[in-house]
């Protein structure tokens, strides 16, 4: 039998949640600044996570914690597509975690 390899976890800076990494959104600050979602996970910067629903969204803002994580600023301009992108996908709630599927389309939101 071979070896089972670990699912790498990850929390949510809004909930504190612990969830596979790849049920998460990760949101990173690049080198230069600037804001935006890693779909990869692989972007350099520095990186934080959220669960795909509206109220860790909301508590996120709200509380300051995705601020706090990446060390900046969060323009409201990205509250407003993480928002949107999150209404667009079907995982609601703090419930089973959110297929990968869910998150490129959350992904494909924001970069519009």
């Amino acid at each position: 039998m071979g070896r089972v390899r670990p699912v790498p976890t990850r929390t949510c800076v809004a909930c504190r949640t612990a969830r596979p990494k790849r049920a998460l959104v990760r949101v990173v600050r690049a080198p230069d600044g600037s804001i935006g979602v890693d779909p990869t996970g692989k972007r350099s910067g520095r990186g934080a996570y959220l669960c795909p629903t509206a109220e860790c969204l909301r508590l996120a803002e709200r509380r300051g914690s995705l601020a706090r994580a990446l060390g900046t600023t969060i323009p409201t301009s990205v509250f407003e597509a993480l928002a949107a992108a999150v209404a667009a996908s079907p995982a609601s709630g703090p419930g089973p975690t959110a297929p990968s599927d869910d998150r490129r389309e959350i992904d494909e939101n924001l970069s519009r």
